[in-house]
């Protein structure tokens, strides 16, 4: 048998020999994120909110009175995990089925399990019901009652709100626990945790300097199973072994050879097609009408589809002329609307009207950079929580959980603008727009200057 710390055996619970000297073993075929799934509460990290000393959850598993809940939260997060930690603390037969998957069929049957097995020995069974806003009212009406009668406790998991998702009377039974994203501390810890373990993570095998034990944690967006199966992929990529810190570009680099990424699908027309279109777009940034309306010949005469050339301009109207003149995604989209109703070959007048004004128009790609630089934010922090009085609260449940609280309404205030926060924690006073001094969006600016020395 291979020696390699990635190499699987046949049976999933024959523990084998590591790269360390026997000090490593191991579950070989199953991922490294089930292997890590927490057994106990002390392992279970984050959550402190619902799961911290003396927190009404945590004392209902540790008293054994676990009423029927719904574990509501973001992939990741614990909600199959913790269900399981359940069980096991409160001696319960664990039964899983997926409310897409399973029919009435499959309850009845859990059901009758259940019952049998209460009667002839007292044990209680735990049914957790994974993606349970997906239960429709048949599969409803075959559980509600049983959940009542208390054969089953019942477990369901969602990332939607349950206030919109899972069905009223489902709802009425159980108790809602919202379970939030990991902070970066925790997946941090669940790195840490998964690289030392010697039965079922790495064993050691693996190093990462601060810098890359940050990185992976913050990329991995609060998703504890993100992470993990990041660090398996690093793991399969590396050979640097426990004494060489990996840094935090070794990581990404061994991320992305890592994936599969599939080719861009692109059409069959010659690159002379692409050669002039590119041409167009950029003889029109440079204000240039002449060359504009030379290269709308071209691919005119080449045959072209005229709708193609339009939507080509809607995008030049906000990439490249913006708010520097709004018009022009007016006359963008109207070229557009008639190129569809006179056709062709009028309708090359239409594209031509288009094109000399979008040339000779003041230009700014301020609105396209703001929402590259939000997407690159985006990437980099992921999505992050937004402010609890930024958050629309139409039902009960999320009043009580603080949705809108302390919200302040604009158009009550000085100018409609209330001094409120309205980014989420961690990027707080960034600007991603920057309009340009130029045609209209020089107003903007100086508005935008204004407004923004209210928060300064």
């Amino acid at each position: 048998m291979s020696s390699d710390l990635f190499s699987f055996t046949e049976n999933q619970n024959e523990k084998v020999e590591g790269p360390s000297s026997g000090a490593v073993a191991h579950f070989r075929s199953a991922p490294l994120a089930h292997r890590m799934r927490p057994r106990t509460l002390d392992e279970f990290f984050g959550q402190e909110r619902v799961l911290g000393a003396g927190k009404p959850l945590r004392l209902w598993i540790e008293t054994d009175r676990v009423p029927s809940l719904i574990l509501w939260g973001p992939p990741g997060c614990g909600k199959t995990t913790l269900a399981q930690i359940i069980s096991q603390k409160t001696h319960s037969k664990f039964e899983s089925m997926s409310a897409v998957l399973s029919g009435v069929r499959e309850i009845k049957e859990v059901v009758e399990k259940a019952r049998m097995l209460r009667d002839r020995s007292g044990i209680k069974t735990l049914l957790f019901v994974d993606e349970i806003h997906r239960f429709n009212k048949a599969q409803q009406d075959a559980l509600l009652p049983h959940v009542e009668e208390g054969v089953v406790t019942l477990i369901g998991a969602t990332t939607e709100n349950p206030s919109f998702e899972v069905n009223p009377a489902l709802l009425s039974r159980a108790r809602v626990i919202r379970l939030e994203r990991l902070e970066v501390d925790s997946i941090k810890k669940i790195i840490i945790h998964a690289i030392q373990d010697p039965e079922r993570g790495l064993g050691g095998f693996l190093s990462l300097s601060d810098e890359a034990l940050d990185w992976l944690a913050a990329t991995s967006e609060g998703d504890a199973r993100r992470a993990l199966t990041s660090l398996e992929n690093v793991a399969l990529q590396s050979a640097n072994g426990p004494h060489s810190p990996l840094s935090a570009e070794q990581v990404r680099l061994a991320l992305e050879s890592a994936l599969q990424k599939q080719p861009i699908p692109y059409g069959k027309n010659s690159e002379e097609h692409y050669n002039v279109i590119s041409a167009f777009i950029k003889s029109l940034r440079d204000s240039d009408p002449h060359a504009g309306l030379y290269y709308l010949a071209r691919m005119l005469e080449s045959g072209d589809d005229p709708l193609f050339i339009a939507r080509r301009l809607v995008i030049f109207a906000s990439e490249d002329v913006g708010n520097a003149d709004p018009r022009g995604i007016l006359i963008a989209m109207a070229a557009k609307e008639a190129v569809e109703f006179v056709g062709m070959p009028e309708g090359r007048i239409n594209l031509a009207h288009a094109v000399t004004y979008l040339a000779l128009a003041p230009k700014s790609n301020a609105s396209y950079m703001g929402v590259e630089a939000a997407l690159e934010e985006v990437r980099e922090s992921g999505g992050l929580p937004v402010p609890f009085h930024l958050r629309n609260a139409p039902t009960r449940l999320m009043k009580n959980e603080g949705y809108g609280a302390g919200y302040k309404y604009a158009h009550s205030e000085k100018n409609q603008r209330s001094k409120q926060k309205h980014l989420p924690d961690g990027l707080v006073g960034k600007r991603f727009y920057e309009p340009k001094d130029i045609g209209f969006e020089k107003a903007l600016k100086e508005k935008l200057d204004l407004l923004n020395s209210d928060f300064e």
